[in-house]
């Protein structure tokens, strides 16, 4: 059975509470009475040894550096997610946190920003580009013990720490189901798909899981366009406006990405803002007017907040040989009578 902190504390002879303090780097500890809670709860296989079986590279007390590498852009949920992490790594003296930011969609440019990571820091969160480049800078680092997490979009085949984030292909299928459901089953129609960039893997695997309930179930609605946009609203704007002229029948648009905005304003210089069904992500203070004013029907939303938590929780824990249990943000829909705090 697995050690817990009451087995730590009476093989050490100390409080549980003392244990909990030693092991979260909180102070009122003496510097021997630490070592010994460390080195018990090593050997009771409650802090994991490194490799070659030396004690933990973290000393009690010690701050911790974390990295992480958001993208730059108009993009209101990466903007959501970097405050919280500031913000919430504020909370945490036992962490030294810094947040850089970098053009989205330059896979060479991220990759060269991670390996400049090399002996600078312990831990790096990323929202990252499915690219060679960026698998092998993620796969350097973790070779040199820096722990790293994928938020909200992930890379599969390298040795990160964990994914943080939703499902996004369950994300894709729920925009399908209620697509379906807003439209009356059997009724024809035609679809677009926007995205922010499909190098993103989160945002792939939302059109992945759209398209199939689609096929699925939806067989007499058409996907007769996918675009993308790079984040960028002004972008979203220039290519809704031309969908429109391109297919005045238009009848959904589903956006796996960002750049709500610029969709909208596109439908309502037309007046067809009440009348196409618009599905979009990320509950931020530009969609919620839109959904207030009704040009978003709803919105598929995974929190930020607890994102960023969780990040900060996982990469200090990982660092330290701590054990932690993860908790992904829930996957919610969100219409205009159930708008939440952001």
């Amino acid at each position: 059975m697995r050690s817990t902190l009451t087995d730590i504390a009476r093989e050490a002879g100390v409080s549980p509470a003392t244990v909990d303090r030693v092991l979260n780097n909180r102070p009122g500890v003496r510097a021997r009475t630490r070592e010994i809670v460390i080195e018990m709860a090593q050997r009771l296989g409650y802090i994991a040894e490194t490799p070659n079986g030396a004690p933990q590279r973290t000393v009690p007390g010690q701050t911790i550096r974390l990295d992480f590498a958001l993208p730059a852009g108009t993009n209101s949920f990466i903007k959501l997610l970097h405050r919280h992490i500031e913000a919430q790594a504020q909370t945490r003296p036992d962490l030294d946190v810094r947040v850089t930011t970098i053009e989205g969609f330059n896979p060479d440019r991220l990759a060269r920003l991670l390996q400049d990571l090399h002996g600078q820091t312990q831990g790096v969160g990323v929202i990252a580009l499915d690219h060679p480049t960026v698998r092998e800078a993620i796969r350097s680092l973790s070779a040199s013990d820096i722990k790293v997490v994928t938020i909200a979009s992930d890379i599969l085949h390298v040795p990160r720490v964990a994914y943080i984030g939703i499902d996004n292909r369950a994300a894709g299928r729920l925009a399908g189901y209620l697509l379906n459901r807003f439209m009356g089953a059997g009724r024809p129609g035609k679809v677009a798909l926007f995205a922010g960039s499909l190098a993103y893997r989160g945002h792939e695997e939302r059109e992945m899981g759209f398209r199939h309930i689609l096929a699925e179930e939806s067989p007499n609605l058409e996907i007769v366009e996918m675009r993308e946009m790079l984040d960028d609203r002004e972008k979203a704007y220039s290519e809704a406006s031309a969908l429109l002229e391109r297919h005045p029948d238009l009848a959904a648009i589903y956006n796996v990405g960002a750049g709500n905005t610029g969709i909208a304003r596109a439908l309502k210089e037309r007046g067809r803002a009440k009348e196409i069904l618009f599905l979009g992500h990320e509950v931020t203070d530009g969609t919620k007017e839109l959904l207030l004013d009704g040009t978003l029907d709803a919105v598929i939303d995974q929190n930020p907040r607890v994102e960023a938590r969780e990040a900060l929780n996982i990469l200090s824990h990982a660092v330290r040989g701590l054990p932690y249990d993860l908790h992904q943000p829930r996957l919610q829909v969100i219409f205009r009578e159930s708008i939440p705090e952001i």
